[in-house]
């Protein structure tokens, strides 16, 4: 075959530092619409960005070309930075070191894409450690060693 042709669906998340409530409302929509311009500008895709005071979801779209880490840091580092430099008042945030990539399947895509989108609702009922054990158990992945 002469082409690459490559569909890698992710969902990460990834916290704030000591899951500070530091994502506040009118914050959060530039944050999530600056962490899908990183994406572009590296040449990837943010499908969805949703999330609430203290976390995020992206639903990323990668190429051949680009490993998962990269991408993650990339996002990471580059919101972390921006949010520094056109919020001199917030220096005080900071992601977490870790993240959560779950992958999925074409047919997962729209079911996901909600399932991000509805963050803040989802919230209501539902606390980051809560959601964080639900998504573990259903790629069944070991929970124990879940580190606050």
């Amino acid at each position: 075959m002469s082409h690459v042709y490559v569909s890698q669906l992710i969902h990460c998340v990834f916290a704030t530092k000591n899951r500070e409530p530091f994502i506040t409302p009118g914050f959060r929509e530039r944050l999530h619409a600056y962490i899908g311009g990183i994406a572009q500008k590296h040449r990837f895709c943010a499908l969805a960005v949703g999330g609430i005071e203290d976390h995020v979801h992206v639903l990323l779209s990668l190429p051949s070309t680009l490993s998962l880490s990269k991408a993650v840091q990339l996002i990471k580092g580059g919101s972390s930075h921006w949010v520094h430099e056109t919020f001199p008042e917030r220096t005080y945030f900071q992601w977490q070191e870790g993240y959560g990539a779950f992958s999925l399947g074409i047919s997962q895509l729209p079911n996901t894409r909600a399932y991000i989108d509805r963050q803040i609702e989802r919230h209501q009922t539902m606390d980051y450690e809560e959601e964080l054990r639900e998504i573990l158990n259903k790629h069944e992945m070991d929970v124990a060693e879940l580190v606050p």
